[in-house]
């Protein structure tokens, strides 16, 4: 008892020491710095460094930075806005600092907040949507080459976003997972964190006499919008925009560390099918292995055996009015973590207007591995080994699938090289490779399907980006043009956003592991826009644009123009207005069936259309989006509405509802395509959250259930309760097939 009454006296005079520190320097940063110095230009300031201090003694990771340790660590107290005033000091005092030991690196920042009511807390999962939380960032560049990262993001109940970054900010890994430890604390002055992360988190050279690393820090004060730096940027740029980042030093040498991390998984299931058939309904059971070796300090090997995505949510159902193929994401964790290492085609980030994306053209979309027809094909297993050999980075990914009746057994294999030429340029390769097995052709025909790719890249300036590839396929019976190619240049500077783009692809172009969402074109864009950041209350940015897309075939006959003018406005609470007018044309070489029983001749179309969009702040308790579109459609007219509205009434509950409604009356028919959407997802702490995701596709008359319960009880190890059913509306309501899985991982480090 009496050892307790000390304990108890013990934390209570350190938090009141905590206390009367935070009380004492309130009054010094509650609004930006009234100094003929400010605003300071955030392109031209300079780099800033830290030096990190090893720790005196202990930290214990409680979220009250009231270690002695912390006293003798550098205080970084300069936090630079990016909005809504660019290049003022951040409205709060933010002190950060960051210690090391033999096993860990440690950052902590105190947040001060002259008005703590006030702080925004929207979720307590993993990977939380940070944009909509107030919330401390950290971004680690560790091998200083100022093109990749690795970032953690936490708000102040100690939910984690963790993520990886690549090429500067073109493409990032948002299934990254990284074991750390962090704890939060919230009082009357504001709120604090701890965050040790250990180093087999993070790839570095162990070999370096000195570590230098780049970094950056952020606070996102969410109810003013605002965004503030360590190492100043503007607002276009990211905290993983490491080309702008600061530098960290002092770490000296560190350990290399095994990094040896493998993960099990038991799963038991049970499948009914309704009236769809009796084949494949009954229970199952299953188990696998994920394994994670640190091959070398760069180089990092994932293995998996009898690869498990049953916890992997349903994707969403979207609405086809277009003549050519949906993009569906990749949602599956060992495909989406270290995706970045394999990216090649469409993808240029997004500070750039460029008319195109991944969604366009991917020469790798891991969507075609283990998934045929929109149904899962069992995947054996595979590896992928990723990260830096000296100059060069990339990874070799293989996989193999199962043979399940008609569908053979097949083998993915790709690989990627990129080697950095100068700061800003770098050069790179690709070759992928889809092999039936036991003689059997693959799911899609033929015997092989390959792809080669050669790309390069340079960002000069810090706002010219230049960027081409080309690309071609192999496989039986290949006819016609089977090459693809593109070539860039875009402008972005704080004012002006344009860009130019010339592409083609062959009509025999057939990427048996990629995506093209057209072929046998030619495509020319250009964009010229505009971003100035008026002097008016409430308004942040307006970005009045105007672009132009031109697609021919490959004889030069036009097939598609459309061009645009359209003005958008950011408003300072982070919420965004836009109006768009397009004029298109279309020319038909075949008939066009929008669905079974509508369809538009083939011929040339003039029509045009005008669209109105809002989005709400989402730092708000209640907040949506409303789209409206009403125009041509080839020979008739279409009429779209999107809607969606999000509540959180605490950060343990959010309750999302879309609706996308689109009506379009052609002149020998008329029709209707709707998809609904409800979202659940609660959590009573940030280790037990529950989740429903429910849609129906009034089209198809289907509705689509997923429920999913998912408790952490290690870290990086979960057990997973999820049920998904599929109904048949038009038919009465009856189960055309349901499933209940039971999934429990276990993660072990050595």
């Amino acid at each position: 008892m009496r050892c307790s009454i000390i304990l108890m006296a013990c934390h209570v005079a350190a938090a009141a020491a905590l206390r009367a520190q935070t009380s004492s320097e309130l009054s010094e940063a509650r609004s930006p710095t009234a100094s003929a110095d400010f605003p300071i230009d955030v392109e031209a300031a300079p780099r800033p460094v830290v030096h990190a201090a090893r720790a005196s003694g202990a930290i214990r990771v409680d979220g009250r930075v009231d270690e002695e340790a912390w006293k003798a660590a550098e205080s970084l107290t300069t936090f630079i806005q990016s909005k809504p005033d660019a290049g003022y000091p951040a409205s709060q005092r933010t002190v950060a600092r960051i210690l090391f030991d033999s096993e860990y690196l440690y950052i902590s920042a105190v947040c001060y907040d002259s008005d703590p009511d006030g702080i925004i807390i929207t979720s307590l999962e993993r990977d939380y949507e940070s944009l909509h939380s107030d919330a401390f960032g950290v971004a680690i560049d560790t091998f200083l080459d100022r093109r990749n990262s690795f970032m953690f993001f936490i708000n102040p109940a100690g939910a984690v976003r963790d993520a990886q970054s690549f090429d500067d900010t073109r493409v990032r890994d948002l299934a990254w997972d990284g074991i750390i430890r962090v704890k939060t604390w919230v009082q009357e002055w504001g709120w604090s964190v701890e965050m040790a992360i250990p180093w087999t988190t993070l790839r570095f050279d162990p070999n370096r006499d000195e570590q230098r690393w780049g970094l950056n820090l952020y606070r996102r004060i969410r109810r003013r919008n605002e965004d503030a730096f360590w190492a100043p940027i503007d607002r276009r740029d990211k905290v993983y925009t490491m080309s702008r980042a600061g530098t960290l030093v002092g770490l000296g040498t560190l350990p290399a560390g095994r990094n040896l991390r493998f993960k099990p998984y038991v799963r038991a299931a049970r499948k009914d099918l309704g009236s769809a058939a009796d084949a494949g309904a009954g229970s199952d059971f299953d188990a696998g292995l994920d394994l994670k070796y640190g091959v070398t300090p760069g180089l990092t090997l994932d293995l998996t055996y009898r690869t498990d995505f049953s916890q992997v949510e349903v994707d969403e159902e979207q609405v086809n009015l277009t003549r050519f193929s949906l993009f569906f994401p990749e949602k599956r964790e060992f495909f989406v973590e270290n995706s970045g290492s394999f990216a090649f085609g469409d993808a240029v980030g997004g500070r750039y207007r460029t008319g195109t994306s991944l969604r366009d053209f991917t020469l790798f979309h891991s969507r075609r591995i283990g998934l045929e027809g929109g149904r899962a094909v069992p995947v054996l297993g595979g590896g992928r080994l990723t990260g830096r050999m000296g100059a060069f980075e990339g990874g070799i990914l293989t996989m193999q699938t199962k043979e399940t009746g008609a569908t053979p057994a097949e083998n993915f294999t790709v690989a990627r090289l990129r080697r950095p030429l100068f700061s800003g340029a770098q050069v790179g390769a690709i070759f992928t490779n889809r092999q039936g097995m036991g003689g059997r052709d693959m799911a899609g025909g033929g015997a092989y399907n390959r792809s080669f790719g050669i790309d390069a890249d340079a960002e000069l300036l810090g706002k010219l980006y230049l960027q081409g590839y080309l690309a071609a396929t192999d496989y039986p019976g290949a006819e016609g043009n089977t090459r693809a190619g593109r070539f860039l240049v875009a402008w972005r500077d704080w004012l002006v956003n344009a860009s130019v783009m010339m592409k083609e692809i062959g009509d025999g172009f057939e990427p048996g592991i990629g995506f093209v969402r057209r072929g046998g074109i030619r495509n020319g864009y250009a964009t010229f826009g505009l971003h100035p950041r008026p002097a008016v209350a409430l308004v942040e940015e307006v970005n009045p644009y105007v672009e132009v897309d031109y697609i021919t075939n490959l004889a030069d006959v036009l097939e598609t123009r459309t061009s645009a003018l359209g003005f958008a406005v950011n408003f300072a609470d982070g919420s965004v207005l836009s109006l768009e007018y397009s004029d298109r044309f279309e020319r038909l070489f075949q008939d066009f069936r929008v669905r079974a029983d509508a369809a538009v001749p083939r011929g040339t179309y003039h029509f045009d259309e005008g669209s109105v969009s809002y989005r709400s702040s989402a730092g708000r308790p209640l907040s949506g989006s409303v789209r409206l579109s009403q125009g041509g459609f080839f020979n008739g007219e279409r009429t779209s509405v999107g809607l969606s509205g999000v509540w959180r009434p605490s950060h343990h509950l959010t309750l999302d509802l879309s609706a996308d409604h689109n009506e379009v009356a052609l002149p020998e028919s008329r029709f209707t395509a709707d998809v609904y959407g409800f979202r659940m997802h609660f959590a009573t702490s940030a280790r037990l959250i529950t989740s429903a995701f429910v849609q129906y596709n009034r089209d198809t008359d289907e509705v689509v259930s997923n429920l999913r319960l998912n408790f952490i009880h290690a870290p990086l190890s979960d057990f997973f309760l999820v049920y998904t059913e599929r109904r048949d509306v038009a038919g009465g309501g009856g189960v055309l097939e349901r499933q209940l899985t039971a999934k429990v991982t276990k993660l072990f480090g050595l």
